[in-house]
């Protein structure tokens, strides 16, 4: 909720406004905060005759949020009334979880039931394969069974990081507010994955600065965030070699503060150039083949860049042909918490 006068400056905000909104600074002018064009509007209409506006608005600032805009003249707010006093409130209702849940479902119907279509296929081919002509063939049943299962495994991966995928994109523009120890976070996801790393010849090395700042953050999310980044560098990196995690402290840039940074660098066949700005959109594949063999739903990187995006942090990819991949995120340090290297 907003108060301003007549001459449009703020004299009064709750605290929901000063939160979410970033409107704080009474007795100035409402245009010097919310350099929205349909609030300014909104307001000046009921400052100088209507009564009410509806609006349904979005500020984009630091993630988009969808609001529905009400602003009203206050009883007495006429030509006599003083120049000083409130005259119009504006109250703003967050509607981004429910728009966000409403393009959610639309957006999974879609993708769902293209990516579900192929195995779908496959699955009613080697169904009617194993009821008509392989129906006493025991060989052909136990491949066609062995690959049954394959694509069944690989619809239930699908359905599972659409479900992951959709749960992170609703709640994207409410950043978390724990202090997560991120060296654990680390030291936890190499632990689970270096034996997988192990069958491939592969070892994973973590190499973490001493007294790590706490991070904001969900620690859940961020192990899904590097289990993802990790264990792609395990699938697509060259047999026998390393995967390095490297953790340290850094400064975010333009005022963000301090930070750490997380940096996973594979040394794999890399990636063309043309295709990093699109890696982390949903079923984007560099390889598609390759990516399906392996096990690759196409959503990993989608689900850590919006991860990663709820955190307030940043994603970058490097890579260069022959000689490998590195993903760095770079997290903010949550204030007056200690640090840890665990």
């Amino acid at each position: 909720m907003i108060l301003v006068n007549r001459g449009r400056e703020i004299t009064a905000v709750n605290r929901m406004a000063r939160e979410i909104v970033g409107v704080g600074e009474v007795g100035r002018d409402l245009a010097l905060t919310m350099r929205h064009p349909r609030v300014l509007a909104a307001v000046e209409a009921v400052l100088t005759g209507e009564s009410t506006v509806s609006e349904e608005i979005t500020l984009a600032a630091p993630t988009p949020r969808t609001f529905t805009l009400h602003a009203a003249r206050l009883a007495g707010a006429g030509a006599a009334h003083s120049q000083a006093a409130a005259a119009a409130v504006l109250v703003l209702r967050d509607e981004t979880r429910a728009k966000r849940a409403e393009q959610t479902r639309a957006d999974f119907v879609a993708n769902a039931s293209h990516e579900l279509r192929s195995p779908l296929s496959a699955l009613i081919g080697f169904i009617e394969t194993l009821l008509g002509p392989a129906s006493d063939d025991a060989h052909a049943r136990e491949r066609f069974l062995g690959l049954m299962r394959a694509e069944a495994m690989r619809m239930a991966r699908l359905v599972d990081d659409l479900m992951s995928l959709s749960r992170v994109e609703i709640n994207e523009h409410v950043p978390p507010k724990d202090a997560v120890a991120i060296g654990a976070i680390l030291q936890s996801v190499a632990d689970t994955l270096s034996v997988r790393a192990e069958d491939k010849g592969m070892t994973i090395a973590l190499d973490a600065d001493a007294n790590l700042p706490f991070v904001l953050g969900d620690g859940d999310q961020l192990t899904q965030v590097f289990h993802n980044l990790v264990d792609n560098a395990v699938k697509y990196a060259r047999t026998g070699t390393v995967v390095r995690l490297v953790a340290k402290r850094t400064e975010r840039g333009a005022g963000g503060g301090q930070g750490v940074s997380v940096a996973v660098i594979d040394a794999g066949d890399g990636i063309a150039a043309i295709h990093l700005p699109r890696l982390t959109e949903r079923f984007y594949r560099a390889d598609a083949g390759r990516s399906r063999r392996l096990g690759g739903t196409g959503l990993g990187l989608a689900i850590v860049k919006h991860i990663v995006n709820r955190h307030r942090g940043t994603l970058s990819i490097e890579s260069k042909r022959g000689v490998g991949t590195t993903f760095t995120v770079v997290l903010p340090a949550a204030p007056s918490v200690g640090s840890t290297s665990q």
